[in-house]
């Protein structure tokens, strides 16, 4: 798992379009990044339960309060141009002491996707933003 932890944080480094993707709220930072499923090595994502596919990609996202890695409810949606919704189901993937959410969502083409994630730490007000991606299927 500590790989997958690696590996995730080198990918919020190493994608263009996913350049410091942080939303800060008072002493909470959210960091998140999305990709195409099919960039995880395969025992990545059947270690975490994800599936690899050229039309499925990754949301990814990690929650810090002061600095340190925190657990909280991770929520959302996303939406194609036509309006069409799909939920995301945010599982948590912790190791050691850092923790992740992870949801997956299909896409059928090239297209523009409008990503909006909710974040609630304990009793804490709950937090939304919102982002915009554009998704190619892998050939």
């Amino acid at each position: 798992m500590r790989r997958l932890a690696l590996f995730l944080f080198a990918l919020c480094l190493a994608l263009p379009a996913a350049a410091e993707r942080k939303q800060t709220f008072g002493d909470l930072d959210v960091h998140y990044n999305a990709f195409n499923s099919s960039f995880l090595q395969p025992d990545i994502a059947a270690a975490v339960g994800l599936t690899r596919s050229k039309t499925q990609g990754v949301v990814n996202v990690a929650v810090l309060k002061a600095g340190k890695p925190s657990t909280a409810q991770v929520s959302g949606q996303v939406k194609n141009l036509l309006g069409q919704v799909t939920p995301l189901q945010f599982k948590q993937i912790s190791e050691g002491e850092a923790i992740y959410y992870l949801a997956q969502f299909p896409f059928n083409e090239r297209e523009m996707l409008n990503f909006t994630l909710n974040v609630q730490r304990a009793d804490e007000a709950p937090h939304s933003f919102s982002f915009d991606q554009e998704f190619f299927p892998d050939e």
